[in-house]
């Protein structure tokens, strides 16, 4: 999957520096972006080549709601690093739910002890623009253990690196099937399911969300944590593989796009049941109706 990376720079006030880049983040996701990294002075973010929407960046940086600051941007294509290699040298700081589920890459603990969590899951992720915003992941793993998700049949719609269906697993769920658009991920989501021990329950697809017209039978609950755009834009095939009575997960979105998802679930016969909020960012529980 090839990357633009895109350096933004930013002339803006001390005051008013870090509400720029969190809007920024929040808008420039319109036009395709992922994920950003900050920098002095700015942001870098990166876009899928085939999802940049030029004219959406242009058109938000020209009438960005905040006075007196200006933003540039350059444009390059993402080096074709060895990420494998930079994994090994920073891995990840463990990711703690609810006393009830530890993430962790097997080497960095620190004081941990992962025997004393009831589901421990690794992952060795071979890195590709970092493991994925831990206020998500966290709320998504949250929302997923507190349900009883026993016997059931799990959809992770943008698997990643599999955490949060190989997490359903070590809960109890029968089945996973995951996808993402990203070999790597798909690769890789395969690969955590093997070192965890639930890959014969485990199934990830490459492809987007049209690859569940190969998918037979509907799920129990299913799990997106993408950001807003595609949410919006893959709800109804969400829906549609949802049986009647079950749960969909949302996340990857800022709070204030609550109200638009909120509004869509509606429309496809979900209501919303619980939510929660973790800094910037948010996370939908909604039950299907119909």
């Amino acid at each position: 999957m090839k990357y633009y990376e895109v350096r933004f720079h930013i002339t803006a006030t001390e005051a008013i520096f870090q509400d720029t880049c969190d809007l920024l983040t929040a808008l420039a996701g319109e036009a395709g972006f992922e994920t950003f990294e900050e920098t002095d002075g700015g942001l870098t973010g990166y876009v899928q080549q085939s999802l940049f929407q030029s004219d959406i960046l242009d058109d938000v940086l020209s009438n960005f709601p905040i006075e007196g600051v200006s933003i540039s941007y350059e444009v390059n294509e993402a080096e074709d690093r060895d990420w494998n290699e930079q994994w090994e040298q920073e891995g990840f700081e463990p990711i703690v739910v609810d006393n009830l589920c530890v993430v962790h890459d097997g080497r960095h603990f620190g004081q941990l002890s992962v025997s004393q969590y009831p589901i421990a899951v690794e992952i060795d992720a071979h890195l590709a623009f970092g493991t994925g915003t831990h206020e998500t992941t966290y709320m998504m793993l949250a929302s997923l253990l507190g349900q009883d998700v026993k016997g059931t049949r799990v959809l992770d719609c943008g698997c990643g690196t599999g955490i949060l269906g190989i997490a359903a697993l070590k809960a109890g769920a029968k089945e996973t099937v995951g996808y993402d658009i990203d070999e790597w991920s798909a690769d890789n989501a395969r690969h955590n399911a093997v070192i965890n021990l639930v890959d014969e329950h485990y199934t990830a697809l490459l492809g987007d969300a049209s690859v569940l017209k190969e998918v037979k039978g509907t799920f129990d609950i299913v799990l997106a944590n993408i950001n807003r755009n595609i949410l919006l834009a893959d709800m109804p095939a969400f829906a549609e593989k949802l049986k009647e009575g079950g749960t969909l997960m949302l996340s990857g979105f800022y709070t204030q796009d609550k109200p638009m998802l909120v509004e869509k679930g509606l429309a496809l016969g979900l209501r919303l049941v619980d939510e929660k909020t973790k800094g910037e960012w948010h996370c939908l529980v909604l039950q299907k109706t119909i």
